[in-house]
């Protein structure tokens, strides 16, 4: 049996071609984070069409539509939204070709390297397929689409504008994210599933001058080298080896000429781990190190350095998510669902469910035809584009089967 010859995804063969079109045209037209207008207006107009009461601009650009049919448990849906400044290389005839300006003012190429119009997609086709079917289910369903996940803070933002005094409070918080992985195919974390992480930005002060009278200047590319270098024992020497951990400079700027010494040096450096005491050691040894370099080089004056954002620990219910793969593996096969440890990627997921105290349970689902070979592309990847289909059969029908776990018996 197909996915879409389970009995609770009856219907979904005449609503596929319009999701399908639908997918590639949120991939086409992607939007920066806080900045999902169109797709925000495309999710709200299609949740009241499948009889949902929508609330819009919730933290910004949020959508959520709520259902009740009757007594029972209320279960949370969620979808993110936003794309990210990447130029798309996949070749399709759907690529995306815009740019936006981001919030430094800078113009830049805009993809959906991440899924999220998938997300998008899946979750519109479940919500209209379990409003066709709530004969088979009681209770309160919510389909809340999120803005700026990219950003670490679009469900903060929708919680600190009173998300949870225009919705009921949630039995549970359900969600999945499309991965590198064969299409078909689902896999969790039950406990810690992704880690959290802190970028920052540091800017580092030095004093300019002629490549040729180095004595004359302070150096800030020497400084700033010098930080990089250092910033890397925090894993190897400060760290317990028995703490997974990672350290990234990914940006180093500075200068504009070979034979000109700079007057500053920026850099942005992002931290991953699975333990909170972690991910705070991290957070005082870069401040530790870029004040030591920085006066060890006779800085004129500190470095200033600046969070650039943070996502928390994601932690699922263990019981909760192995409740959720349990139903996954009637739906996809138990040899196609899996019980995976934590990944190092980051979410905000987690913020739905923790501001409540109620239970996560959050998936990955496979976007990939595996069987030419190919490496898969990673999320963030220019080449990043799950095959529309049978991932999205595969993810409407995940959400759909998840929530019917959850929800009451309509009978």
């Amino acid at each position: 049996m197909t996915v879409t010859e389970h009995p609770a995804l009856t219907g979904f063969d005449e609503i596929a071609p319009d999701l399908a079109d639908l997918y590639r045209d949120l991939h086409a037209n992607p939007e920066l984070s806080y900045a999902e207008h169109r797709t925000a207006g495309i999710v709200a107009e299609r949740l009241t069409a499948s009889g949902y009461a929508v609330t819009s601009g919730i933290g910004g650009t949020g959508v959520v539509g709520v259902l009740v049919n009757g007594d029972g448990p209320v279960v949370l849906l969620r979808a993110d939204m936003d794309a990210l400044p990447v130029r798309e290389d996949t070749g399709l005839d759907y690529a995306s070709t815009e740019t936006a300006v981001n919030a430094d003012g800078d113009t830049v190429p805009v993809m959906h390297a991440c899924g999220h119009d998938m997300h998008v997609t899946c979750l519109l086709g479940a919500a209209d397929l379990l409003a066709k079917a709530r004969a088979r289910w009681s209770g309160t369903l919510i389909a809340l689409f999120q803005p700026a996940e990219e950003l670490g803070d679009g469900a903060r933002s929708m919680i600190d504008d009173g998300l949870y005094d225009v919705i009921p409070r949630p039995s549970v918080v359900l969600g999945q994210h499309v991965m590198p992985g064969p299409v078909g195919s689902a896999f969790a974390s039950p406990g810690t599933a992704m880690a959290a992480a802190r970028s920052v930005q540091i800017r580092m002060f030095g004093r300019g001058g002629h490549g040729s009278m180095p004595d004359q200047c302070v150096d800030p590319v020497v400084m700033g080298a010098s930080t990089v270098m250092r910033l890397q024992t925090l894993v190897s020497r400060e760290v317990s080896p028995t703490n997974p951990a990672v350290v990234t400079v990914g940006s180093f700027q500075a200068g504009t000429k070979e034979n000109v010494i700079p007057d500053e040096a920026v850099l942005k450096v992002n931290t991953r781990s699975f333990d909170q005491h972690v991910s705070d050691q991290l957070a005082e040894g870069i401040t530790r190190i870029a004040n030591a370099e920085s006066e060890a080089s006779r800085a004129p004056k500190p470095p200033e350095i600046t969070d650039l954002n943070s996502f928390p620990l994601t932690v699922n219910d263990p019981d909760a998510t192995r409740r959720t793969l349990d139903a996954l593996r009637g739906l996809l096969g138990a040899d196609k669902v899996l019980e995976i440890g934590p990944v190092s990627g980051s979410e905000d997921v987690g913020d739905l469910a923790t501001e409540l105290g109620v239970p996560l349970a959050y998936w990955f689902i496979g976007g990939f035809d595996v069987t030419d070979g190919k490496p898969l592309p990673s999320n963030h990847s220019p080449q990043f584009a799950p095959v529309v289909r049978p991932t999205l059969d595969t993810g409407v029908a995940t959400l759909v089967v998840a929530a019917l776990e959850w929800l009451g018996d309509g009978s």
